[in-house]
């Protein structure tokens, strides 16, 4: 198998998968190194394959509908928050605050399942770290993808009824990743 086809092979198995594939993973079904895996991402993307690198490994993202939403919520409420979002078809891929000081912070989540939701609840338990919302008094934002806009409407007003959707203020853009 050649490069080309090697490659072609990555987007099939990538978009086959609904969890995420280590390069690793793929190197083994591939029969070839992690280097030439991490290789053939790189070209990938650089001819517009819409390939996501998570802690678990890679993402196919495509076909989806994404919305930024600002929340606020306290600690105790993240799981209700999280668990609303997927049980509705949502995912989460991530969560960032916009800072008056220190601008965009963002980090990746890719949360898509209750059994997610409990990795990251754990990880936040066991770890030094706080959740991030709190260097902006609990303010943050997600990005969420769905199968469908219907579905992001869906999400949007359980947050509402729930009481987590918080209002934009005048110096946060509207446009947080700088794109038209």
């Amino acid at each position: 198998m050649n490069g080309e086809e090697r490659r072609g092979r990555i987007i099939q198995l990538l978009k086959d998968n609904k969890s995420p594939l280590s390069g690793t993973e793929l190197a083994k079904q591939l029969s070839v190194s992690r280097q030439a895996i991490v290789t053939d991402i790189a070209l990938l993307r650089a001819n517009g394959a819409d390939i996501i690198s998570t802690n678990r490994g890679y993402l196919m993202h495509g076909g989806k509908e994404s919305r930024v939403f600002k929340v606020r919520h306290e600690d105790e409420e993240v799981e209700k928050e999280l668990t609303c979002i997927v049980d509705l078809g949502g995912e989460v891929q991530d969560v960032f605050v916009c800072h008056r000081v220190y601008g965009i912070l963002r980090a990746e989540m890719h949360i898509r399942s209750r059994m997610d939701i409990r990795r990251y609840l754990e990880d936040i338990a066991s770890g030094k770290s706080s959740l991030l919302k709190n260097v902006t008094s609990g303010y943050h934002y997600h990005t969420i993808t769905a199968e469908s806009g219907e579905i992001l409407d869906m999400i949007q007003e359980r947050l509402r009824e729930y009481g987590f959707l918080a209002k934009l203020q005048d110096y946060e853009p509207v446009d947080f990743w700088g794109r038209e």
